[in-house]
């Protein structure tokens, strides 16, 4: 997981919960983070989330880049992009731009793609200048 590109888009590994850690209570960051143990709560205003294979996350996630390998049960908003990989579970619903969900993953609930405002707003501020 931490030799693709878009590991890359996760460059400041800030926080790390490790495999027998417990966590309870919102996590919010400016960098990224990564769960092999489990977290009770939501995490907000992250860049990236990975969430190890032994990972388990029970609450909602706010980032720009998502990846799961292991359990989440709450809804997932991924500004940019989501990716469930393979053996991985998520209960809940999800707001993303880009989904790439791994064979024989586990996905339960409601898919909105979506697109970053911040797009939106840039697409119509060049074509309000013509």
């Amino acid at each position: 997981m931490f030799g693709s590109k878009k590991d890359k888009d996760v460059q400041k590994l800030e926080t790390i919960i490790g495999k027998d850690s417990v966590f309870q209570g919102t996590i919010k960051t400016k960098h990224s983070l990564r769960i092999d143990g489990r977290l009770e709560g939501n995490i907000a205003e992250a860049h990236g989330v990975i969430i190890g294979e032994t990972g388990i996350v029970q609450g909602d996630i706010t980032a720009q880049v998502v990846t799961i390998g292991g359990k989440v049960t709450g809804n997932v908003t991924a500004l940019q992009s989501l990716e469930i990989l393979p053996k991985a579970q998520l209960y809940g619903d999800i707001h993303t731009a880009m989904l790439t969900i791994g064979e024989s993953a586990i996905f339960e609930g409601n898919c909105v793609m979506t697109t970053e405002k911040k797009v939106i707003e840039m697409n119509v501020a060049s074509s309000s200048q013509r």
